[in-house]
Order: C-alpha cells, then sequence, then structure tokens
C-alpha cells in the first residue's frame, strides 16, 4: 500500500473544513470586520491543527507494534475478542482527545485479512462500553509470521465519521497511515496473547512511534 497521505501538511479530508474557516476569514478581513475575522481565523487555526498530519520516527527492530494512533491509554486488559479473532486477546485501548492528531497508523507489517465496518451508538469514546456499543471500522491484519492484529477505529461523542483508506488484502508496511476519525475518539488495538506490552494505563503514546508491544 502507497501511503496515501504522505507528503500533506494536513489530512485531505481536513481540506473542506479548512476552506470553509478560510475563505469567510479573507472576506471578514477584507470588509474590516476584525471580531468576525478574528473568529474565522481562530476556526481556521483550530481546524488546521486537528487535521495535521506530522512525520513520524517508525521503529525498524522486528515483531514490533506501534500504536495506530495519539493519545492516552484507558486500559490494558486480555478478554475475548469474539468478531475477528476469535479467541484471547490483549485489548489496549487509546482515547485521542480534540487536541491530539487523528490520522490513524498501522500497527503492523503485513496483509490486511478483513476489514469491517459495524453502525452503532456515540457514546463518549473514553467509556468502556463504547468499545462494542459505539460506530467502528475494525481492520484485521496478519503479519509474515502468522500473527494476527486487530484495530478498531471508535467513533465518539464528537466524532461522526470514521476514514479507513485501506482495502482487504493490501499489503501494509508498519506505521503507514491507513484512516483518521474526525474530532476526538478511541482506538482498540488488540495482539495476541503473550504479547510483552510496553504501555499501562495512563501513558501517553504517539502513533506509528510508540511501541504498544512485542510480538512473542
Amino acid at each position: 500500500m502507497a501511503d496515501r497521505a504522505k507528503g500533506w501538511p494536513i489530512a485531505r479530508e481536513g481540506v473542506p473544513f479548512l476552506a470553509a474557516a478560510v475563505v469567510p476569514t479573507a472576506a471578514a478581513w477584507a470588509l474590516g470586520w476584525t471580531v468576525a475575522g478574528a473568529l474565522f481565523g481562530a476556526a481556521a487555526l483550530f481546524t488546521g491543527w486537528f487535521f495535521r498530519n506530522p512525520p513520524r520516527r517508525i521503529p525498524g527492530e522486528p515483531n514490533l507494534i506501534v500504536s495506530p494512533g495519539d493519545g492516552r491509554v484507558l486500559a490494558v486488559a486480555e478478554e475475548d475478542e469474539p468478531r475477528f479473532l476469535k479467541g484471547r486477546a490483549v485489548r489496549v485501548s487509546i482515547f485521542l482527545s480534540p487536541l491530539d492528531v487523528h490520522i490513524n497508523r498501522t500497527p503492523c507489517e503485513g496483509r490486511v485479512e478483513a476489514i469491517g465496518y459495524s453502525p452503532g451508538k456515540f457514546l463518549v469514546a473514553s467509556r468502556p462500553e463504547s468499545t462494542l456499543q459505539n460506530e467502528q471500522t475494525a481492520v484485521l491484519f496478519e503479519t509474515d509470521t502468522g500473527c494476527r492484529i486487530l484495530c478498531v477505529q471508535v467513533a465518539g461523542y464528537v466524532a461522526r465519521r470514521i476514514v479507513c483508506w485501506l482495502s482487504e488484502g493490501e499489503r501494509v508496511e508498519r506505521g503507514e497511515r491507513y484512516g483518521l476519525i474526525r474530532f476526538g475518539s478511541r482506538m482498540d488495538l488488540y495482539m495476541p496473547v503473550g504479547t510483552l506490552v510496553r504501555v499501562k494505563a495512563g501513558d501517553r503514546v504517539m502513533g506509528g512511534e510508540s511501541v504498544i508491544g512485542v510480538l512473542p
């Protein structure tokens, strides 16, 4: 898979939003409406900041699983995953606030085995029940060694749009940009039991750069 967002300073999906803020900003300043211009300008700055697309240093050591997103680790737990993995797995949940980078990245190298979309609610993404009840898109990856990694984009109370650029059967490299969730969200990462987990609840992580676990 080619990294579709590589080289863009902001995500392409953010361009219409940025334009919608920049045009009235310029018009207001041209008309001398300083208060309106300042307000629209602030909206344009926030939009550009929200959709920012920074480069990352992807670790190259073998068997690593990197974070699929920026944010705060909510939980690390071993549990059943009945939909795709159909067995026990280690779940790491990451909450992305509206101030975090919202570009999502592939946690490992390998092949996209399956993609599944599930409609649902828009509960606050930090709540545990949002894992199963909220709208979400799940992507199942399989590494060259046969390990299966599940990454789930979960919409939140403010986030109402999940974007996934992948297709089933694609080959991906670790840390590639593969989608985003607009305006606050959650990422659930499921790894094989026995994975050496490198994070704990409360840790801050960076998509594509922070190591979440080492495969057994």
